[in-house]
């Protein structure tokens, strides 16, 4: 599934684990957060959870950042506004996907997004490969669509997969144009009102019954706090490349997870072409020679 928030625990309580196995934490805890998500889209409904991971992300990191937006010039702010409309496009869409497509294969599709910036911004001969490869496990799941796999549900995948790869140009834009993690809160605050009149009334749900309101924090927590500062803290101490590669995993996390907490199993196709694109995105990270941080998604 980047721009990572600062609300990482403390970097020396943090320094005595591998920097790999918090990377592996952060992707289990976003994978997690998007099961949380899924099952309540009966109750919030899939825009309406999006709304309440957005907004209830946005305080949090508000409270414990504390932006000095005062400061900021007209291009630190179209900066963060245009983060923040890529974000909410991006996880409204993956959550509406996820209403029909099982987790590890709405990952899998999505996962094509950030792949092709990367293959467009490596340019080598041997990427036409990794494409293709790519391509062979996203034609398999699209040939094989049925009730309980629809194309539009994968149609969406693929859309918030494209938001993605927007996600990372916006967010390293934001880091050149703002210190730290200062405009994360407001990008969130920005994706907040734009989703606000597709989310609204499902989120007014939690009016009726406030208890919905545990899962929904569980749901900014974990995929939009604690993953991200984790994270944060890993991309200090190991190579980009190596995260990178630990992030192709994603796809399987999101499977598993997709398994565990809503029985989603997957047949052997579909984890067929889960291998493929994972394979692809590693191949691609492992071909790349340049440093550039990997942004990951708040998906």
């Amino acid at each position: 599934m980047t721009a990572a928030p600062a609300t990482a625990p403390p970097a020396r309580s943090l320094g005595s684990v591998p920097a790999p196995l918090l990377v592996l934490v952060a992707i289990a805890s976003v994978q997690c957060g998007s099961a949380v998500a899924r099952g309540v889209f009966d109750d919030l409904g899939a825009a309406g959870i999006t709304l309440l991971r957005l907004g209830l992300a946005s305080l949090l990191l508000l409270v414990v950042l504390r932006p000095r937006v005062r400061s900021w010039s007209a291009q630190a702010w179209r900066a963060a506004a245009l983060l923040g409309a890529v974000m909410g496009g991006m996880n409204l869409v993956f959550y509406l996907s996820i209403r029909t497509v099982p987790l590890g294969i709405a990952v899998t599709v999505e996962f094509v997004g950030p792949l092709l910036l990367a293959l467009v911004q490596t340019r080598r001969a041997v990427d036409l490969l990794w494409a293709l490869l790519a391509a062979g496990g996203v034609v398999l799941l699209g040939a094989h669509t049925s009730k309980a796999i629809p194309l539009s549900g994968l149609v969406l995948a693929l859309i918030a997969g494209m938001f993605w790869a927007a996600y990372i140009l916006a967010s390293a834009h934001v880091g050149r144009t703002l210190p730290g993690t200062d405009g994360l809160p407001i990008a969130l605050a920005v994706g907040t009102l734009l989703v606000l009149p597709f989310g609204a009334r499902g989120a007014s749900a939690v009016f009726d019954r406030p208890a919905l309101l545990v899962p929904a924090l569980g749901v900014a927590v974990l995929s939009s706090v604690l993953a991200y500062g984790l994270e944060l803290s890993a991309l200090r101490r190991i190579p980009t490349r190596v995260f990178g590669i630990l992030m192709s995993l994603e796809p399987a996390a999101a499977a598993i997870s997709g398994l565990l907490f809503l029985s989603q199993r997957l047949h052997l196709r579909e984890v067929t072409a889960l291998v493929m694109v994972s394979a692809a995105s590693a191949g691609v990270t492992l071909a790349r020679r340049d440093d550039a941080v990997p942004a990951q998604p708040l998906e």
